[in-house]
C-alpha cells in the first residue's frame, strides 16, 4: 500500500472532526472520499498533508510514518496537493505560479544563483522545460503568461492543478477540484484527473460532490459522514449501501412498505 491510515481521531475541542477513521490507498489507484458538508472529508487531507494534527492514530506513506513530521517535507517525500479555495499567487504569471511547485527541488541557493550564468541557468532551464511539460498536458498554452488573477475560476483550478503535478508527487491530494465548474469545465477537469493518474501514473485521492464524476472515473470509493467512516469499496459497492443511499437519495429503509390492505384503507 503506498498509503496506510489508521485509527484517525481528530477533534476541535467538543467537536469531533474523525472518528477512528482506516483506510488505505494502493499505487497508482484513483481513490475518491465523498460525505454531506461537515463529514471530515478535508479534514482528513489536511492530516495526510501535515496541516493538523490528529489526536491518535498513524498515517503511512511508502512504509513511513508521516505523523510528527513537518508540513514542508511533503513535497519532498512525494505529496501534492489542491484546495478547496484556491491559493494561486494572482499577480503572477500563469507560467511563474506553476514554477512555485518546483521551488523544492532547486539545488541552487541564494549565493550560486549570484553567479546565473554557471549552473543556476541550466537548472532554470531544465525546470522550465517541465513546467512547459505540464502546460501543454493541460492544455493551457494559451494562457501561459497571463496574471492568474485575471483568469476565469475553471482556467484557476487548472493552474493551481498545474502547480501540484510540477511537485513532482508520487500521491496528489484534490480537494473539489470541480467545484463552481460548469459542465464542460468538469468534463475537461475528469479527463485531466484520469489522464495523471493513468498516464503520468501518479495516486489520487480526490473530494468531490459530484456523484457521477465520482462514479465514473474512480478505482475506489470511500464514504464519511459525522467525521466516522460508513464504507468504502468499488463504486457500485458504494451506491449500493443503505446508509450511503439515505444520505445521497432521501431513501428511508426503516419504513416498512404499506401492504395491499393499508393502501385501500388509505
Amino acid at each position: 500500500m503506498l498509503l496506510q491510515v489508521d485509527d484517525i481521531s481528530l477533534s476541535f475541542g467538543g467537536i469531533k472532526a474523525l472518528q477512528n477513521v482506516c483506510f488505505s490507498v494502493k499505487e497508482a489507484e484513483l481513490f475518491s472520499i465523498i460525505g454531506p458538508n461537515g463529514a471530515g472529508k478535508t479534514s482528513m487531507l489536511n492530516c495526510i498533508s501535515g496541516r493538523y494534527s490528529p489526536d491518535k492514530g498513524s498515517i503511512k506513506f511508502a512504509g513511513e510514518e508521516l505523523l510528527g513530521r513537518k508540513t514542508s517535507e511533503r513535497p519532498e517525500i512525494g505529496i501534492g496537493r489542491t484546495f478547496q479555495n484556491l491559493a494561486l499567487f494572482d499577480h503572477m504569471t500563469v507560467l511563474d505560479n506553476i514554477m512555485v511547485g518546483r521551488h523544492h527541488l532547486l539545488k541552487n541557493n541564494f549565493l550560486t544563483g549570484m553567479a546565473y550564468w554557471f549552473g543556476a541557468q541550466k537548472e532554470e532551464l531544465e525546470h522550465r522545460r517541465h513546467v512547459e511539460d505540464i502546460i501543454d498536458f493541460l492544455e493551457i498554452q494559451h494562457i501561459r503568461n497571463a496574471q492568474a488573477g485575471t483568469l476565469s475560476y475553471g482556467l484557476r483550478k487548472r493552474v493551481e492543478l498545474a502547480r501540484a503535478i510540477a511537485l513532482g508527487p508520487k500521491l496528489v491530494l484534490l480537494d473539489e477540484p470541480m467545484a463552481g465548474m460548469n459542465m464542460e469545465e468538469k468534463e475537461d477537469m475528469a479527463r485531466f484527473v484520469v489522464d495523471l493518474n493513468q498516464e503520468l501514473g501518479m495516486t489520487v485521492i480526490m473530494i468531490e460532490h459530484d456523484m457521477g464524476v465520482v462514479m465514473d472515473i474512480s478505482d475506489r470509493v470511500m464514504v464519511l459522514d459525522f467525521g466516522a467512516k460508513v464504507c468504502d469499496g468499488l463504486p457500485e459497492e458504494v451506491m449500493a449501501n443503505d446508509h450511503v443511499q439515505k444520505a445521497y437519495l432521501g431513501a428511508d429503509f426503516d419504513d416498512e412498505p404499506e401492504t395491499a390492505s393499508q393502501k385501500e384503507v388509505a
